[in-house]
């Protein structure tokens, strides 16, 4: 052991939980659902993104333990070599058709298609432009990429135009950005991206992952929330999110971008296929919420009630339509100290600081599903008031 090492990083560690604090895993029980077990009570669960109460579906579960018995647990290998089934093949032509693209590539997470995309499509030639607010995983993909990188600030098209037209020497322009931006719950500008896109022959990729199966009158994302369906020339998406909640991932595209991303991007190339029962699980989650309009119909409903609720006790609450609800609770840690006793009292919230958002920007996200009861939104509104009055919180 190098003991110069591990002091290094006991006094990183140090300065960390002095500062912001360490986070703790919490261990929750029980199905994944409206409520879960913690600490030996059942709280009402916002802290997740099982948007539309698909994670503990009968239908979903029955479906991946028929996938189990019949296909086994995993794939032990990837896609090019044995792990490729026809369910993986099913599975990609249902997302392709949900999302109006010639084809999609399932990756492990939407994390793995995040970090192959770019390396695999572009070169020291071309230019990506990405959103300040993007996810993690859009910035490390883009670091992996020889292209070169501007960021914009977020949503500041003036911004955004001024390196399209100081750019005009690359090979390709591509504008990178969430469909949905996970720490605030607003939407990327579409239809002005699109323009610009059309303007300056650029390439548009978006991260659709907290919209895919809730935005839209079929649950297609953000596009088709704007009336834009196939307009995007590379779209990223999870299926740990509202299409059951298990895990995997996707990018779609043209024949052309999906081929090419079959050929050479490492994540899908060097690691095994996503395991036959998830994507079993998720093609009947993807049944089930075209099948069943009402639940994002419901979690709209559910959404609107509690962002009003929330507003109506004097919370700042970030305006919006999605069901991530961000509470500002800024400046120390008073988000923090909030989430725990909203904890005591049956509530799970968890409080997001730096370094997931700037300081001064601390916050508790509130996360709704298609499954919430009124009775237990109403029992979230209830905690939120006696906290607010118990510590003061403005």
């Amino acid at each position: 052991m190098n003991q110069a090492f591990l002091d290094r990083l006991r006094v990183d560690l140090d300065v960390r939980r002095d500062g912001v604090g360490l986070r703790e895993d919490l261990v929750v029980s029980g199905p994944q659902g409206p409520l879960v077990g913690l600490g030996g009570q059942q709280v009402v669960n916002l802290a997740s993104n099982d948007y539309l109460g698909l994670a503990g579906d009968p239908e979903v579960l029955e479906s991946a333990r028929q996938a189990v018995t019949e296909l086994g647990l995993g794939t032990t290998a990837g896609r090019v070599l044995c792990g490729n089934r026809e369910v993986h093949h099913r599975l990609e032509e249902r997302l392709a058709a949900l999302v109006g693209t010639e084809g999609a590539v399932l990756y492990g997470s939407c994390f793995d298609a995040n970090l192959g995309v770019f390396d695999a499509l572009l070169g020291p030639e071309d230019v990506v432009l990405s959103d300040a607010l993007n996810h993690a995983s859009l910035i490390d993909g883009i670091r992996l990429a020889s292209a070169r990188r501007r960021v914009y600030a977020h949503g500041d098209l003036e911004e955004l135009e001024r390196h399209l037209a100081g750019s005009a020497d690359a090979r390709h322009r591509v504008i990178v950005t969430d469909g949905v931006f996970s720490m605030d719950g607003d939407l990327a500008d579409l239809p002005a991206l699109e323009e610009l896109v059309r303007r300056y022959d650029a390439v548009l990729v978006v991260d659709d992952s907290h919209a895919t199966g809730i935005l839209g009158a079929t649950g297609a994302g953000t596009a088709e929330h704007f009336g834009l369906v196939g307009g995007i020339d590379v779209l990223t998406g999870t299926l740990g999110k509202a299409l059951g909640g298990a895990a995997g991932g996707f990018a779609a595209g043209s024949r052309a971008v999906v081929d090419t991303l079959r050929q050479v991007s490492r994540p899908y190339v060097f690691t095994n296929a996503m395991a036959p029962a998830l994507c079993a699980a998720v093609l009947s989650a993807l049944q089930i919420a075209h099948d069943r309009p009402a639940l994002r119909q419901q979690l709209a409903a559910n959404a609107r009630w509690l962002r009003q609720a929330l507003g109506d006790l004097g919370y700042e609450v970030v305006p919006g339509e999605h069901p991530i609800i961000p509470v500002m609770l800024r400046g120390g840690s008073l988000a923090r100290d909030l989430a725990a006793e909203l904890r005591l009292q049956g509530i799970l919230v968890l409080a997001l600081a730096h370094p997931v958002v700037q300081p001064g920007e601390e916050r508790i996200r509130v996360q709704v599903s298609a499954s919430h009861t009124p009775e237990q939104l109403e029992q979230v509104v209830a905690a939120f008031g006696r906290t607010r009055r118990m510590l003061g919180a403005a």
